[in-house]
């Protein structure tokens, strides 16, 4: 039988970190080396995906015992964490791919039967990538065998790397009416539609429109049973992940403000030093939460609202520290930052995009609600059950 859940024995963990970390960090380096001419093109990072499959990091997240690093293993939350941003500082547009394929390996290893799981297992270690797509166009969707002709019907949009993932995860609806994940077998560069992605940053995470019509359903694997896709914690906790993509792209920002300050000589004048500082206390804040938010979310001892609405503050801590540093880089550099080929130029329109995240309002708002009806002072808001006093302890009621 193949493992239900992902463990790594804790002596595997420190050797793995440290392989894992170093193999990031030498994809990291040579996808900003490509970053600019793949961002004039709007071309698919080809190249940094396999060094990412060359390195093992296609597979990292796949256990042990099936050829991984245990890399999606709860104990191993810091490690994936700091892979993911250290893609994100090298190109946001390879760590948004790569956090998706994660996300999807992650899903199948959650909610995947035995045969299936095995089937899928031989297309990671293939090198074949992998990645989520749930958005539906405006009109229509994806429907499972809505005809009983035994075939899709439909299309997904804004599917990051469309025509270059080979191994999507969709969700499909059935004639129910529920969703049903299915992971796809495409064939490098058809049925995508790229036309309409003309998009201010993030050119080359190749996000565009994807028809599924006609795909034989048989062909395909179902992963997990009806609406499993959507189950909680899981959905909405896992958007930690994406936060640290973003962290990485913050950093980046911020690297480059650092190294044009030194260059010019400017780092000395204190309305310049000011804002620098204020930049480094926005790039720490976004670290601690994202780094916090792994933790909760990756402990199964915590309270799944708890870790929900926690994850949700991460994302709109981690967007405010974003649009906090963006502004103090173009404030700083001035219309340099503005202009090819100055690294600031294409980071700062790469983050923007990625920034902007769906349901904003609705994240903050669902945190705000736990955070209302807690029992609990500030400092034990965040806390473990068991960790802090059970008794009610808000402000103006008995202990």
């Amino acid at each position: 039988m193949f493992p239900v859940m992902n463990f790594i024995a804790p002596d595997r963990i420190e050797t793995e970190s440290v392989r894992i970390r170093a193999a990031a960090r030498a994809v990291s380096r040579l996808a900003a080396e490509r970053a600019e001419a793949l961002d004039r093109t709007g071309a698919f990072p080809a190249g940094d995906i396999i060094d990412c499959h060359e390195a093992g990091l296609l597979a990292a997240p796949l256990p042990v015992a099936l050829g991984g690093s245990g890399l999606d293993a709860p104990a191993m939350a810091p490690i994936l964490r700091d892979v993911l941003t250290e893609l994100g500082r090298g190109n946001l547009a390879l760590g948004r791919l790569y956090e998706g394929h994660v996300n999807a390996l992650s899903l199948i290893l959650r909610y995947a039967a035995e045969p299936v799981l095995r089937r899928l297992v031989d297309d990671i270690q293939a090198g074949h990538l992998f990645g989520v797509w749930n958005t539906q166009p405006q009109i229509g969707g994806l429907d499972l065998d809505p005809h009983g002709t035994g075939t899709l019907a439909g299309a997904k949009s804004f599917a990051s790397g469309a025509g270059s993932v080979t191994r999507p995860l969709v969700t499909a609806r059935r004639p129910d009416g529920r969703q049903q994940m299915l992971v796809v077998s495409l064939d490098p560069g058809t049925r995508a539609d790229l036309s309409s992605w003309r998009a201010h940053g993030m050119r080359a995470s190749a996000s565009g429109v994807l028809d599924f019509t006609g795909l034989p359903v048989a062909a395909q694997a179902a992963v997990g049973a009806a609406d499993d896709y959507f189950r909680e914690p899981h959905f909405s906790a896992g958007a930690w992940r994406f936060t640290a993509v973003q962290l990485g792209g913050i950093e980046a920002v911020f690297d480059s403000l650092r190294a044009h300050l030194v260059a010019t000589g400017r780092g000395g004048d204190p309305h310049q030093a000011a804002r620098l500082g204020e930049a480094a206390i926005a790039v720490e804040t976004a670290r601690l939460f994202v780094g916090r938010a792994a933790d909760l979310a990756s402990d199964p001892d915590a309270d799944p609202e708890r870790v929900i609405a926690y994850v949700n503050l991460t994302r709109l801590a981690v967007e405010r520290a974003g649009l906090d540093v963006i502004e103090r880089a173009q404030r700083s550099v001035g219309l340099a930052g503005f202009l090819e080929p100055h690294p600031l130029e294409r980071q700062i329109r790469d983050l923007a995009t990625y920034l902007r995240q769906p349901g904003p309002d609705r994240a903050l708002t669902h945190a705000a609600a736990h955070v209302l009806a807690a029992p609990h002072t500030a400092d034990a808001l965040w806390r473990n059950p068991g960790a802090e006093d059970a008794s009610d302890l808000r402000p103006g009621r008995a202990a």
